[in-house]
């Protein structure tokens, strides 16, 4: 089992299994690139650059049914300097545990602290129906990844296994997983309130990294408008959790509101601090806009000018 202390952000040496890894320093707020898949190859290495430019430490990718993970985390790497790429939901059934134990190691020696890899358990029909594989039961299916992970015999020749990863979890059992095999947990989309569920299921030690979801528009209707898109395009995968918060199953003002923070980049900096308080380590914001196929540098230069970056 490896852990990672706290507030990675003041740059402290991480312990893993008692010895001393190096650092990896992800930053108080970071860059999630949810429509990276939207942008063409060059668009996206000039919107890494970017990101990395207005001094953000780390920029988050996703993985569905666009880009490979490792693929692109790697071109993103060399496009930048300093940066650490973490794949948010690099998918366990896109790649067998020994592939991608051996596309870590591969990533952390040529990029040595700059990438942290973020494991998720997909979906049903992405298993299935895109994939073709059978959907196991989650945290079972995740716990057997790990296994194997950590077992997997083959990589580059003087690595080790690695122990920057996290899991991409909600639900209480995810997050246990996270914290006995992981560093920590990764939690997209979700609440303050959540925030706090996950931190007490996680206990003080492991790492919680949070993304937020944000709309920033001078046009308070068509802020609204767009953040309501986004709670009901979230809420089929978080109807029970969200239940148990206290949110009724009806797209509410209230709801979409826990959901997406709307409005200045000083109403999005609030946000976050409040997912700090409640014990998130690491947040990353999912700046969304009415035209995903250009990237929000506006909107990053806006909000890194209101939050902590280091």
């Amino acid at each position: 089992m490896g852990v990672c202390p706290r507030h990675l952000t003041a740059g402290e040496t991480v312990r893993t299994a008692g010895k001393t890894d190096r650092r990896l320093r992800l930053g108080s707020t970071g860059i999630w690139a949810g429509s990276a898949d939207s942008l063409p190859a060059v668009a996206l290495r000039q919107a890494a650059v970017a990101v990395e430019d207005l001094g953000y430490r780390t920029l988050w990718l996703q993985e569905a049914t666009g880009r490979e993970a490792m693929a692109q985390a790697g071109i993103l790497l060399s496009a930048t300097r300093r940066i650490v790429l973490a794949t948010g939901s690099a998918d366990i059934y896109a790649r067998d545990a020994v592939t991608t134990a051996a596309a870590q190691g591969t990533l952390d020696e040529a990029f040595p602290g700059r990438f942290l890899l973020g494991l998720w358990g997909s979906h049903p029909s992405l298993a299935e129906d895109v994939r073709g594989h059978r959907f196991g039961p989650p945290v079972e299916t995740m716990r057997a990844y790990l296994d194997a992970l950590d077992t997997a015999p083959f990589g580059p020749p003087a690595a080790t296994a690695s122990p920057h990863r996290v899991l991409s979890a909600l639900d209480p059992a995810m997050l246990a997983l996270a914290g006995e095999r992981a560093w920590g947990a990764h939690v997209l989309g979700m609440p303050v309130e959540h925030t706090r569920t996950a931190r007490a299921v996680l206990g003080p030690d492991a790492l919680l990294t949070v993304t937020q979801f944000c709309v920033l528009h001078p046009n308070r209707a068509q802020a609204a408008e767009l953040a309501r898109s986004v709670a009901t395009a979230a809420l089929p995968n978080r109807h029970g959790l969200l239940r148990d918060l206290g949110y009724a199953d009806a797209i509410d003002d209230r709801l979409v509101a826990a959901l997406v923070a709307a409005g200045s980049a000083a109403d999005v900096a609030e946000r976050v601090e409040e997912h700090r308080a409640a014990g998130a380590d690491h947040v990353s914001l999912h700046v969304v806009t009415a035209t995903p196929s250009a990237p929000p540098i506006e909107q990053w230069r806006d909000l890194a000018a209101h939050l902590p970056l280091d």
